[in-house]
Order: structure tokens, then C-alpha cells, then sequence
């Protein structure tokens, strides 16, 4: 039985330039039931990804010609990607690439040596957040999650089925709605900077880390968890 239902329904495609791994990774995913399909460079990762439409792209950071970090910035830019998770292999001395990697919009990394309970485990996870993802659009001004109730129309957050009134000022609402629009994805500072403030407007660097204090002090500590040196995430069950 695979470890995530219905493990079929899901496409992942993986581009990495060293053979033995694209053999074990595609070994222990097509075990579980995954449809998985493989290149060996960047450019033929944006290539395949366009025809293939996968839910999961897999990026080595480290490829010759076009690296993943490329890739995945790539990818952001078109719509059709949009909703797409993106995680990259990493080796443990790549930190930099790493904080790089979520700066140009990836979910997620798995570092290298991998372990096959580890890589199906962390597949199965990112996919159960596009799951959750899904869910929580199903209304596009109102997400549902972790007990709160976040209306976009009306600026309203509730919790305990609407007992319960949270009041937020405006970019604090805007910033938690932002977070809990894609729940487990790391927002960069820059990210939030540019989607909540603008490109054009300046403001202090610990603005976000106020906004956030803010929201916690009103909705608790366990919602929106700190990813040092990168950014924010929302947390959730």
C-alpha cells in the first residue's frame, strides 16, 4: 500500500545531472505509485514541466549550463506554475543556495545524502500541503484553517467557528492572509515585502518582524513559525 493515498494521481518530475540519482529517486517514487518522469538538465526540466504539467518538480541547485535556482525562478514567472510545488536537493554545505532556492519561490529542500524513508516521507508531506493548499482556495475570499477563519472580503478573522473575533489592522491581515494562502510554504522577507508593501514603497527592515510579533500576540505563537535567514511560514496540522 503506498504511503499516501492515491500516490498515482500525482506527476513529480526530477532534474539532476548525476545518473545514480535520478536511478534512486525515480526507483523508490515509482515503488510508491508516483508517476515520475526524469531529465537531466535545467533547460530540459522547464521543457518537460511545460508539456508534463507535474503537481512536484524535484531541482538539483547544483547543474551545469542552467541551475536549479535558475529553474525555479523560471518556472515562478509562468502561471502555469503557479501552484506547482518546488523543492530542491541540496548538498548540507549549501546553505547559501538554499536561502537563494526560497528566495525565488521554492517550498521546500531535501539534502543530499538521501535516505529513501526520508525522500518518500518528504515528498508525501509536500504533496499532502498542495492537498491542503487546494482546500483552503476552494473559496477565494475565505480560508478555513487551524481553527481560524480568514475572510478576505470583509477583513474578518474569526476562530472557533466565528466565536470568536480577531481584529487585525490592515497589513497585518494582509500579511497573515498572504501566509495562509500556500500553509508550510516559506515566504522570503523580500517576497512578503514586495506582494504586501510594493516594490515602490520603503520601509524599515524589522517592519515584518512588528507586523509578525502583532499577529502572534493576537492569534498565538504557534500559527506563523520563523525560518531564520530567509522568512515566514504558516503552520499547520
Amino acid at each position: 500500500m503506498s504511503s499516501i493515498q492515491h500516490a498515482n494521481n500525482f506527476k513529480i518530475l526530477i532534474a539532476d545531472d548525476e545518473p545514480d540519482i535520478i536511478e534512486f529517486v525515480c526507483y523508490n517514487l515509482n515503488k510508491e505509485g508516483f508517476d515520475v518522469r526524469s531529465v537531466s538538465n535545467g533547460l530540459d526540466a522547464i521543457k518537460v514541466a511545460k508539456e508534463y504539467d507535474p503537481h512536484l518538480i524535484l531541482l538539483d541547485i547544483m547543474m551545469p549550463g542552467m541551475d536549479g535556482v535558475e529553474v525555479c525562478k523560471e518556472l515562478r514567472e509562468n502561471k502555469q506554475f503557479e501552484n506547482t510545488i518546488i523543492a530542491f536537493l541540496t548538498a548540507r554545505s549549501e546553505d547559501y543556495s538554499q536561502i537563494a532556492g526560497f528566495e525565488v519561490g521554492g517550498d521546500d529542500y531535501i539534502t543530499k545524502p538521501i535516505r529513501p524513508r526520508v525522500l518518500v516521507s518528504k515528498i508525501s508531506s509536500l504533496l499532502r500541503r498542495l492537498n491542503k493548499n487546494q482546500s483552503s482556495a476552494s473559496d477565494a475570499d475565505i480560508i478555513n484553517i487551524n481553527g481560524l477563519s480568514i475572510n478576505r472580503e470583509e477583513f474578518i478573522v474569526t476562530r472557533d467557528n466565528n466565536s470568536e473575533k480577531i481584529v487585525l489592522a490592515k497589513k497585518e491581515f494582509e500579511l497573515l492572509y498572504l501566509l495562509a494562502t500556500k500553509p508550510g510554504k516559506v515566504f522570503s522577507r523580500e517576497e512578503i515585502f514586495k506582494k504586501i508593501w510594493g516594490s515602490d514603497v520603503i520601509v524599515g527592515n524589522r517592519t515584518i518582524d512588528v507586523h509578525i510579533r502583532k499577529i502572534r500576540e493576537k492569534i498565538g505563537n504557534d500559527i506563523i513559525k520563523t525560518i531564520k535567514g530567509i522568512g515566514y511560514k504558516f503552520e499547520f496540522q
